[in-house]
């Protein structure tokens, strides 16, 4: 060989060795960083068709539609992690029928979020609505834990769903923490929840976090709660009528080290991206109408572990433009089929159109509820509030649909012997919705927004005014009972649902008061039975309250 071609030869051998050592320069600047990418749900509500049952018509939510993005993320991030913060197997007709009228088949929240390859599900507190049992057999049927860390067997140390798993992706492990809020005592019948306990989330947090990075050495502390923000960032004020630590996430974040990711719930809001004390927030709204994604960023320190160098959140809308998965309408089709035949039953009449509108007036669709609740407890008096100010019933033929559409929690009846003084303090209570009085502003403009609109209850079977010039707690004026002045010491038999008994919305004047009756059918069904039994449904408030001025 000449010298010029041994010349040229050694020079691509050089080029050659160059390149594999930049090659292998970029494979080891990869294997020293990682990416873990996590898509979370929550409130899901039984929301799999992309449709509203109270109207027949579609909408823009769903686990179907939710499956869409995603398996487009999981074609870029094979090893993501799915989560969900819970409130799942509760809320749409669909999972309604299926929880109360034919248990048998799997459940179809499981069987659509099994599907998906879910790693995880924390316990909300509608998952207890319709007792043990129901949500024992759909924790059985999912091929995923249900966690809840701070939940457990009365008395022991023991807790009744797991606390947290531990995932490996590309070398770099994961802990997920779930917490459950602990106002459920607060909203739910005894029996829903017998054997257990909830206790503080910001000190289990602190308890399991410790174990996460002692005991198994994880990475990255992400914490998957059945909560939300408790308070407003822009003014620090909380939320009027919550139970204790029903939210803890800003607590959880300000107090407790070590935390890198919290993935929030319960209060339906959609959060794409907060940090607090150094750790990332996000919540993926309601009713599968976003999904969030985190991104966690790693690096490889002295020792060879992972140290968390970035991290980052978005939350991604469900809309038009995402079409439903094919799989998970073909899955959960006879559900859906079911319940459509059970909504399109037709119960009653109306002569014309009743609406719900605001909840500032009297309304012939809110004494609807009233009389069902007076006449299947047999009571004198009868506490309810709007749940859906959107709510219709359609002149002609009345269906289940529009009961359902009325009444959208599964709230069952209680009747409870209360004085005159106790059911007093209770509207007063409930005119807490409006702020103090400014002249000039309207009822509508004085709500306070810190009040849910469902914990504004009025009375049927007595009389009174509301009059929001005066100062809070002295508003309820000429509260009579059959024409006479409702005397403080009266014994009265109050008719009203399972969350208000148990103290929801801050309502504990009825704490210890003596139970008559408890029906274990939902109040749907008691206004479903009165009309099919009535078949007329009168389209004129009954008038018995007012608001001044």
């Amino acid at each position: 060989m000449t010298m010029p071609n041994m010349s040229r030869l050694l020079s691509r051998c050089l080029r050659s060795v160059a390149l594999w050592a930049a090659l292998a320069a970029l494979v080891a600047a990869a294997a020293d960083r990682a990416r873990v990418t996590l898509l979370c749900t929550t409130d899901l509500h039984g929301h799999i068709y992309p449709f509203d049952y109270y109207t027949g018509k579609p909408a823009e939510l769903g686990v179907a539609k939710v499956a869409t993005l995603v398996e487009r993320a999981r074609r870029e991030f094979p090893h993501l992690l799915l989560l969900d913060c819970g409130d799942t197997i509760q809320g749409t007709p669909l999972v309604y029928y299926h929880n109360r009228k034919d248990n048998s088949p799997v459940d179809p929240m499981m069987l659509v979020m099994n599907e998906l390859r879910y790693d995880s599900m924390t316990v909300g507190n509608h998952e207890y609505n319709f007792g043990l049992a129901v949500l024992g057999k759909a924790r059985r049927e999912a091929k995923f834990p249900w966690l809840s860390a701070n939940t457990y067997r009365v008395g022991t140390e023991d807790t009744a769903y797991e606390p947290y798993i531990v995932k490996e992706v590309d070398g770099v492990r994961i802990g997920i923490l779930g917490l459950t809020t602990p106002g459920i005592p607060a909203w739910e019948n005894r029996e829903n929840y017998a054997g257990l306990e909830f206790r503080d989330p910001v000190d289990e947090a602190a308890k399991w976090v410790l174990i996460l990075r002692g005991r198994e050495h994880v990475d990255a502390v992400v914490v998957a709660m059945h909560m939300g923000l408790e308070e407003d960032l822009g003014t620090g004020k909380g939320k009027i009528g919550d139970v204790p630590h029903e939210n803890a996430a800003l607590a959880i974040a300000r107090r407790v080290p070590g935390i890198d990711l919290i993935l929030m719930g319960h209060t339906h809001r959609d959060v794409p991206s907060l940090v607090v004390g150094g750790v990332l927030l996000a919540q993926a709204g309601r009713w599968g109408d976003h999904l969030v994604e985190a991104d966690l960023y790693f690096s490889r320190d002295g020792s060879g572990g992972w140290t968390l160098i970035g991290k980052a959140a978005q939350s991604l809308p469900v809309g038009k433009d995402t079409p439903a998965d094919p799989r998970i309408l073909a899955l959960a089709e006879p559900y859906h089929k079911e319940a459509l035949a059970w909504l399109d039953r037709p119960i009653g009449t109306s002569d014309r159109v009743i609406e719900a509108g605001n909840s500032l007036r009297d309304s012939a669709m809110l004494d609807l509820i009233q009389r069902a609740q007076l006449e299947a407890g047999h009571a004198d008096v009868s506490l309810a509030s709007s749940f859906n100010p959107h709510a219709r019933i359609p002149a002609g033929p009345v269906t289940v649909r529009d009961i359902a559409g009325l009444y959208v929690y599964e709230n069952t009846l209680y009747v409870i012997e209360v004085t005159g003084a106790q059911l007093r303090a209770a509207l007063e209570h409930s005119a807490r919705y409006f702020l103090p009085y400014e002249a000039g502003k309207s009822p509508e403009e004085l709500i306070d927004p810190n009040v849910r609109s469902y914990n504004f209850d009025v009375a049927e079977g007595v009389t009174y005014e509301i009059d929001i010039t005066r100062p809070i707690g002295e508003r309820i004026r000429n509260l009579c009972f059959k024409e006479a002045p409702l005397d403080p010491g009266a014994k009265l038999r109050l008719a009203l649902n399972n969350y208000r008994f148990n103290g929801g919305g801050g309502y504990t004047m009825f704490k210890d008061a003596t139970v008559l009756s408890h029906s274990s059918e939902e109040i749907r069904d008691l206004i479903i039975d009165w009309v099919e039994r009535h078949h007329a449904i009168p389209a004129e408030p009954i008038g018995n309250w007012r608001l001044l001025p």
